[in-house]
């Protein structure tokens, strides 16, 4: 079976998709052609989200396009369409995950970074049908292996019971630091997937560089298979354990600053963009 993104220990850092107007003063060159925001902004960072997929469906040849707009070792992360979460019954969202996950995703090849499906905030943790749920997300597409993250929004997931699930499922949960959601660091699978979302547009690079420098260590523990002893979680922190694939995405709070962010914790991972 093929396998997506790079199969040694990794951490990539990004922000939330690529087309923002304010990104044209203080990213992107002057006069850069929207056309060619994608190519650049993949060139400056090791991973974007795609959030557009959550709100609208793309066609295979969108998928192959941007495939071939971005660099070897480059990761495209997709938010699954909201069709398939906000609904009252997750058991019978089958026909809406089989439409998105065929939809041609796998025309980014390599390229194609973890799945995540993000719930409402009023969503609230049911085993039984969260269970059904995550039985019906396939392994695998056209051939290639897929990872699944789970962006739960409502305290009730800050369970033993949720953590079990997501790990019978090998499902990765989203650590989101936000005043807005529950943050748990409790890692369900083997990568491990952050959501940045407390920029300040007071501050240069959003975040100040002693909290840039926590979150390199934390990412650089996690590659190396800890976890780090200063994040909330919901069960007690385990042994050392196998390295892990880290995704750490700068989303939301000062949208404006992310660019910044990702560069700030890329420069103290030691990750230099090209010229």
């Amino acid at each position: 079976m093929k396998t997506s993104g790079n199969p040694r220990p990794a951490i990539r850092v990004g922000i939330g998709g690529w087309t923002y107007a304010p990104w044209r003063d203080n990213f992107y060159p002057a006069k850069l052609p929207h056309s060619q925001e994608l190519g650049y902004a993949s060139r400056q960072l090791s991973a974007i989200e795609v959030n557009g997929t959550y709100y609208s469906s793309f066609k295979p040849p969108t998928f192959a396009k941007w495939r071939d707009e971005t660099p070897d070792n480059f990761v495209l992360s997709l938010k699954a369409s909201r069709f398939t979460t906000n609904r009252r019954v997750l058991a019978e969202a089958g026909e809406s995950i089989e439409r998105f996950v065929g939809s041609g995703i796998s025309e980014l090849g390599d390229k194609l970074g973890p799945i995540v499906w993000q719930f409402m905030p009023t969503k609230v943790f049911d085993t039984d049908d969260f269970g059904a749920f995550l039985a019906l997300l396939p392994k695998a597409v056209d051939g290639r292996q897929l990872r699944h993250v789970l962006d739960v929004r409502h305290p009730s997931f800050k369970t033993p019971d949720y953590l079990k699930l997501a790990r019978k499922h090998h499902c990765a949960t989203v650590f989101t630091d936000s005043p807005d959601f529950p943050s748990f660091a409790d890692l369900t699978s083997d990568f491990v997937y952050a959501r940045l979302m407390r920029s300040d547009a007071k501050l240069k690079s959003g975040y100040a560089p002693k909290a840039l420098d926590a979150w390199a260590a934390a990412a650089q523990a996690w590659a190396q298979g800890g976890e780090p002893s200063d994040l909330p979680r919901v069960e007690a922190a385990k042994n050392k354990g196998a390295p892990k694939n880290v995704f750490v995405f700068f989303i939301n709070g000062a949208k404006e600053k992310a660019p910044a962010a990702a560069a700030g914790l890329q420069q103290r991972l030691g990750f230099k963009p090209p010229e």
